[in-house]
């Protein structure tokens, strides 16, 4: 199981998550966050720092949120599992769901 970024935090990017996060699991991509499943330990600490409420444990994702599970998993298909987001640094690209999507307000 994993927890996983959704919809709201594409064009928003608080990063308030990634300061809590104590393994260094979630990266960040061009117009959004994801969350490597691999390396998450279901903690849960990013969940109740997030403002835009844009984190859900996998089991708890709204119907109408249940593809950013896949979404967050193919962000990390050529990447794998580096190890730890502050290593790798931002990336400059999205999962190709996320960089078709009209800006969001």
């Amino acid at each position: 199981m994993t927890y996983v970024i959704s919809l709201p935090c594409v064009d928003v990017k608080d990063r308030a998550c990634v300061e809590e996060c104590p393994v260094d699991c979630i990266y960040e991509g061009e117009r959004t966050l994801y969350i490597n499943p691999e390396e998450c330990v279901d903690c849960g600490a990013c969940e109740p720092v997030c403002p835009t409420e844009a984190i859900y444990y996998e089991d708890d994702l709204p119907e109408d949120m249940t593809q950013w599970l896949d979404i967050n998993a193919n962000f990390f298909a050529e990447l794998g599992s580096p190890g730890g987001a502050a290593r790798l640094g931002k990336q400059d690209f999205d999962e190709p769901s996320v960089a078709a999507l009209p800006p969001q307000a």
